[in-house]
């Protein structure tokens, strides 16, 4: 049974049926997931109860894997899950709910603010692969913004000025409008800002798309205090609720989104429960900004 990508009512996102993602696909289920994503850069795949092996194999279809490193506090030791899967849950190494004062936890807080996977990264990555094994039972929505529509939308003035500039994405920005401090020496060299342009253009779809995070810290070139409210000003125009497609998950759910094209975040969930998400990542192959031309 082929592929078969419908839009989601009132959403850009899109739900995709027709294909068991616990079996290999061909080149042709690969080929229709893709030109889905050139559309829509969200798709839903609904009653896929796969293994974290099932969900490697299935992403590297894609291309790379990227691993967990540098994307959080957990220690090797930590890790309950494979190296290349990231593990987006509110549990520790022995399927325990992380305590409330738990720095994990803590800076985990920063995936409820709107941002991009891995814009932090000098090669940022491309897809995102979300898998819901156990869902909060109220809450824990994924909220997606649409960055191509938010960028059409822009007036002209607007869309001159942004499209030259660059940005400096760390997550010691993310978490640090937060409160979150006290990172170490060796956190702090892992959370080094890379250079990213405000504005991409998609290598297929060929649409420009305003690249935003949380971890945008600063524009170059302008004051600290300037670019921020630039920035924060871009944000709020992008996540109105036009833009936004919010995903209420039912377990078994798998939910892949462009990091190129989209913002995200998740809602609030009441996390004295489990909440066991799985992401794996697709690496990126090329910068946005040369960051050698940057240093």
């Amino acid at each position: 049974m082929p592929v078969t990508i419908r839009p989601i009512p009132g959403a850009f996102a899109g739900e995709a049926s027709g294909v068991d993602l616990r079996q290999p696909l061909t080149a042709a289920d690969y080929a229709a997931i893709e030109a889905g994503m050139d559309t829509h850069a969200v798709l839903v795949f609904r009653n896929q109860p796969i293994t974290d092996e099932q969900q490697m194999t299935f992403t590297k279809g894609f291309g790379e894997l990227e691993g967990a490193a540098g994307g959080g506090l957990r220690k090797p030791g930590d890790y309950r899950l494979a190296a290349a899967m990231v593990d987006v849950s509110n549990l520790d190494k022995d399927n325990k709910i992380l305590p409330r004062d738990d720095r994990r936890r803590l800076f985990n807080l920063g995936n409820q603010l709107w941002h991009s996977d891995g814009s932090f990264r000098a090669k940022p990555p491309t897809y995102s692969i979300l898998s819901g094994r156990v869902v909060a039972e109220k809450g824990g929505n994924t909220e997606f913004a649409d960055m191509r529509a938010a960028w059409d939308d822009l007036d002209d003035e607007t869309k001159a000025m942004a499209e030259p500039l660059i940005t400096e994405h760390s997550q010691i920005y993310s978490r640090g409008s937060l409160g979150f401090s006290g990172l170490t020496e060796e956190e702090l060299k892992q959370f080094t800002p890379v250079r990213q342009r405000l504005v991409t253009t998609h290598p297929v779809s060929k649409r420009k798309s305003l690249y935003l995070s949380s971890h945008i810290g600063s524009i170059i070139g302008w004051p600290v205090p300037e670019g921020r409210a630039f920035i924060r000003e871009l944000a709020e125009h992008a996540t109105q609720p036009k833009y936004v497609y919010s995903h209420k998950w039912t377990a078994g759910d798998l939910v892949i989104w462009d990091n190129r094209t989209t913002m995200h975040r998740v809602r609030r969930f009441d996390d004295s429960k489990p909440r066991d998400m799985r992401r794996t990542t697709v690496a990126g192959t090329t910068m946005t900004v040369e960051q050698a031309k940057a240093a």
